[in-house]
């Protein structure tokens, strides 16, 4: 008989269902030669340093550093019921091998390992790897279950993070709290993020704003602006020297400029998105997405890849034209989707891109939570966006002469739509604003060199220097990518100690 591990319950009765398992016992469900239960995320965790030591029970900087010789491990509080049955089946002599279906990926790894590590369980282990959790995609997946050997290298991976992490966070937090005789957190991660936090709002608190103007140029079809100047009476002379007189074009320069669609998302590329378009945090984005997978309707949403595997190019376009047909929001959008442009299996770890799945057919919308809804459909628009065609646009950019001074006007003609006309669509049902959309409403701009306007205007618009902008979620996962966290965790270590405590307590 196999024992089916998952991380949660919701994930285990799903499994259940399609392995055919119904009946419900105290922490498990029971079928034909199966049985499926369940950790509720972390059964077992690092133990705390008193457990080591009792003298730890009272922090003191003479004892730092604690680092265990042998590392103990405990069930996580309040969560000894789950463990015990747990326990008792992997013990259960009907049991002859398990099968790890936590989440695929490395955290996912190291919950199953430690319960089955700390019950002291040998029986074979098997890994279910699932990307998706649609029927097909459960009885598929089980009928390819690997080796869970194959998996120890991510396992010790994760125990690598995790021990990292408790020793760091418990010998700084320590440190610095007894230096300063205030609790201060310190941790791998959270400290260089409070660096980043720091080095902005030093930037904003420390910005001088300067005035500058600029003279605006306008006539029939023309709207020019000049260089910044820093002289008020100068800015005024020049526009009283320009107003009412005739203007020269005096070059024309048209470029043409061709953006490729989008990738597809990957979490943190999705949680920015998210933040920017709906205002969701991070922290919500991930429980919308990993609500949408366990409702079956996207793929496994804990991934950092922006493609798919080069077999999944039928699955892209069937999945594309599903949108079409079952979303609304897409209605009356035809084309056929080049999926080349989304497959890369050399691109590809543990999980392909986030997109979503053929159950999207036959599902009904409204009983879908307004938060998973609008994640839905960001990830359908992404979808179709990137097996869409570029955007293809041309810049003219010329330059007016007038009274011996010169100004610069900038317009933009579009040659093809491709993917921006999809994403227009998605914006505008979805009342979407994008404070980072380029000038894509530039006017197009019909000038021809040599050209001559009369009686232009001239007007000094007044203006001043901005300050560096406070972080939003999708400008701070931007900052926070993992190669510039490591980066300023190593300026910390080499700072004094009272700049570390700066860093601590913003």
């Amino acid at each position: 008989m196999q024992l089916v591990v998952c991380e949660k319950p919701s994930v285990a009765a799903t499994l259940a269902k399609a392995l055919g398992a119904s009946d419900h016992k105290n922490g498990y469900i029971e079928g034909d030669n199966i049985i499926v239960s369940w950790c509720i995320g972390h059964l077992v965790e690092l133990a705390s340093a008193d457990v080591y030591d009792e003298r730890y029970k009272k922090w003191s900087i003479e004892d730092l550093p604690i680092i265990p010789q042998e590392w103990q491990f405990i069930v996580s509080a309040g969560k000894n019921e789950q463990f015990g049955v747990l326990r008792s089946l992997m013990n259960d002599s009907r049991v002859t091998e398990v099968v790890n279906a936590c989440d695929a990926g490395r955290e996912g790894e190291l919950i199953f390992r430690l319960v089955y590590n700390k019950v002291g369980c040998t029986k074979p282990v098997k890994r279910l790897w699932l990307s998706s959790m649609e029927e097909k995609a459960i009885i598929a997946s089980f009928a390819d279950l690997k080796d869970g050997r194959e998996y120890d290298n991510l396992y010790r991976s994760a125990l690598c993070r995790s021990k990292a992490d408790w020793i760091v966070g418990i010998n700084s937090t320590r440190l610095f709290s007894k230096m300063y005789n205030k609790k201060l957190n310190v941790g791998r991660v959270q400290t260089p993020t409070l660096a980043i936090f720091l080095e902005r709002e030093k930037a904003i608190e420390g910005f001088q704003k300067e005035k500058y103007y600029t003279m605006k140029l306008k006539a029939d079809g023309l709207d020019a602006v000049s260089k910044k100047i820093t002289d008020e009476s100068e800015a005024k002379r020049i526009a009283g020297e320009c107003s009412g007189k005739t203007a020269t074009v005096k070059s024309v320069k048209t470029e043409r400029k061709t953006v490729n669609p989008p990738k597809l998302y990957d979490l943190t590329t999705l949680q920015r998105e998210a933040n920017r378009l709906y205002g969701y945090t991070a922290q919500q984005t991930h429980d919308y997405v990993q609500s949408l997978y366990e409702m079956k309707l996207c793929t496994y949403p804990r991934t950092d890849s922006c493609f798919l595997t080069d077999d999944m190019g039928d699955t892209a376009g069937k999945t594309a034209g599903t949108v079409m047909r079952s979303l609304p929001l897409f209605e009356g959008i035809e084309f056929v989707p080049d999926t080349s442009k989304v497959l890369n299996s050399a691109k590809v770890s543990d999980h392909t891109a986030i997109i979503p799945t053929l159950s999207l057919a036959n599902t009904n919308l409204d009983e879908v939570p307004h938060g998973e809804k609008n994640i839905l459909f960001l990830i359908a628009c992404r979808l179709l966006c990137a097996v869409s065609a570029p955007y293809i646009y041309d810049t003219v950019t010329a330059e007016i002469g007038c009274s011996g001074f010169s100004f610069t006007a900038k317009g933009r003609t579009v040659i093809s739509e491709g993917f921006k006309a999809i994403e227009n669509v998605f914006k505008q049902k979805q009342k979407c604003k994008d404070e980072n959309e380029d000038n894509a409403d530039e006017p197009a701009l019909s000038l021809t060199e040599g050209q001559t306007i009369m009686g232009v205007s001239s007007d000094v618009c007044e203006n001043y220097t901005q300050p560096p902008k406070h972080f939003t979620e999708d400008t701070l996962l931007s900052a926070n990518s993992p190669h510039r966290i490591m980066r300023r965790f190593t300026k910390l270590q080499n700072r004094d100690n009272a700049q570390v405590y700066n860093y601590c307590t913003i």
